[in-house]
């Protein structure tokens, strides 16, 4: 009887030692005292954020790796981290309209809500899918750099209200951003200012209005703003049309996505394939390679400098 009453203690002991680690599996993620704690949605919000606060603060990007912003949801697991953020920065409601009607439900008091999209002037697309009424906007307005400063500006005052003891260190790093920008920005417009062949031909879905409207391109998508829109077949005769009639030389195809419908392009018409990465995110290696939105943005104008061709300056 003593054996077999030990050997259940015993038992209770691994029962109640077991539920203790999957409780620990599960317990919410830990503050860091005295940092900020800050979310964002896209890739652009997070690199800007972590510019800003340096060693100030923690930026936690909401979006997986390689995952389609159009497409993400936000888990149980998304929303606590959410819930215990300081600030949380998204891109609006035409971005993320999920988020909408999540923010209503939060039980966070001490959270701050940056919609980057605040004061920004949005362009509409001018590809309109069937299942995208005309009048679209385009949400894809980190793509112009001069957005992109009102952004930093924002997001600069905001950390500066809700940490002034660093509010000289966020106004030094933003001002260290926005001078990159200015720079990447000048490097774009003399590229195109000498650019013999301006149009670009996109096989993703609409993501390159504003970086087209900045620097004069006369631009074709294949696809409308929401990325599972699927072009007809007429959208492509026409679409390969215009690449014949316009001496296009290079099918630019949205990197993170499936080339089919650019490959499709490009074959049709003997053009050279080339990817762009419209920003919104990036693949797991380049995150934990520490890449920048200046260097995704770099590497892009090199791709088109190539396909275009442009002279390199």
């Amino acid at each position: 009887m003593k054996n077999r009453m030990a050997l259940f203690g015993v038992m209770v002991l691994i029962l109640v030692l077991g539920i203790g680690a999957l409780v620990t599996t599960w317990k919410p993620k830990t503050r860091t005292v005295g940092k900020l704690q800050i979310v964002t949605t896209l890739f652009p919000w997070y690199d800007f954020a972590r510019s800003l606060v340096g060693n100030d603060g923690t930026v936690t990007l909401l979006l997986p790796p390689g995952v389609d912003a159009h497409s993400f949801e936000p888990s149980p697991r998304d929303i606590q981290t959410i819930e215990q953020a300081d600030v949380l920065m998204y891109s609006g409601n035409t971005m993320e309209p999920w988020l909408k009607g999540l923010l209503s439900s939060l039980a966070s008091q001490q959270l701050t809500v940056v919609d980057a999209s605040a004061g920004i002037q949005l362009i509409g697309a001018v590809f309109h899918d069937p299942d995208e009424p005309v009048g679209t906007l385009d949400p894809h307005f980190w793509l112009d750099f001069g957005n992109d400063q009102l952004v930093i500006d924002h997001l600069q005052q905001i950390l500066s209200e809700r940490d002034p003891t660093h509010q000289q260190d966020y106004l030094s790093r933003a001002k260290q951003l926005k001078q990159q920008l200015t720079a990447l920005d000048l490097q774009y417009q003399q590229t195109f200012s000498s650019c013999p062949n301006k149009t670009l031909v996109y096989g993703g879905h609409y993501a390159l209005g504003y970086l087209a409207k900045r620097y004069g391109l006369q631009y074709r998508a294949a696809q409308g703003v929401a990325p599972d829109a699927e072009p007809s077949a007429q959208d492509l005769v026409n679409l390969v049309d215009d690449i014949k009639a316009n001496h296009v030389l290079t099918v630019y195809d949205e990197a993170l996505s499936s080339p089919k419908i650019a490959q499709t392009l490009a074959n049709e018409t003997q053009a050279k394939l080339l990817a762009i990465n419209p920003a919104h995110n990036v693949s797991k290696a380049d995150l934990d390679s520490g890449v920048t939105f200046v260097e995704i943005m770099e590497h892009n104008l090199h791709q088109l400098v190539e396909g275009q061709p442009c002279p390199t300056l």
